[in-house]
């Protein structure tokens, strides 16, 4: 895949505009999930991914082309992300009690497709707390537990996307997992 990518890039460079659709297609949904699994919403993460894509091609002359483009474009949608997070705090939260209710949350109020079975519950109910848990974590640790566990890089890869020595990398992962296990214990 890296041999077609540099190929579309080189007619990019050379001003075919229309190849970085090509580019588009092909890391569309790594770059959303990266997005989504950083901000935890749909909206934020299409608006991270879609202003990541616009980087990359109004910054597409700077990429090196010996590099591995999906690293480049990975750390511009991570930073993106972390960006938006720093300038951002939600202004309410799902499992947050509604003023006036005896327990209710936004959770309560969010229609169901259909009845799930209770393992499916549990299995979801996990999922959602795990995510949140994610969710809550410094972005620090966020970006790099996101990048090794959910979208499965190397560390090396990860290195290269957020910047940083391969043992800072490892230590932002130990962290990260550490305080995902004590917070998720304790919930």
């Amino acid at each position: 895949m890296d041999a077609i990518v540099k190929r579309i890039i080189k007619q990019v460079k050379k001003g075919d505009h229309n190849a970085f659709g090509e580019i588009v297609e092909l890391y569309k949904d790594k770059v959303y999930h990266i997005s989504y699994r950083m901000l935890g919403n749909k909206q934020e993460a299409e608006d991270v991914a879609q202003e990541a894509f616009i980087r990359a091609f109004t910054n597409i002359d700077r990429f090196e082309i010996n590099r591995k483009f999906s690293t480049w474009l990975y750390r511009i949608a991570t930073n993106l992300a972390i960006d938006r997070l720093r300038k951002k705090r939600p202004d309410y939260y799902l499992d947050a009690e509604i003023a006036g209710t005896e327990g209710l949350t936004m959770y309560s109020q969010l229609a169901a497709n259909e009845e799930l079975p209770d393992e499916k519950v549990v299995s979801i109910e996990t999922q959602q707390g795990i995510q949140q848990e994610i969710l809550n974590l410094p972005p620090k640790y966020r970006s790099a537990i996101i990048l090794k566990y959910i979208q499965e890089l190397s560390l090396k890869e990860i290195s290269e996307i957020l910047e940083l020595p391969v043992a800072t990398v490892k230590t932002r992962i130990h962290r990260g997992r550490e305080a995902l296990r004590k917070r998720l214990r304790n919930g």
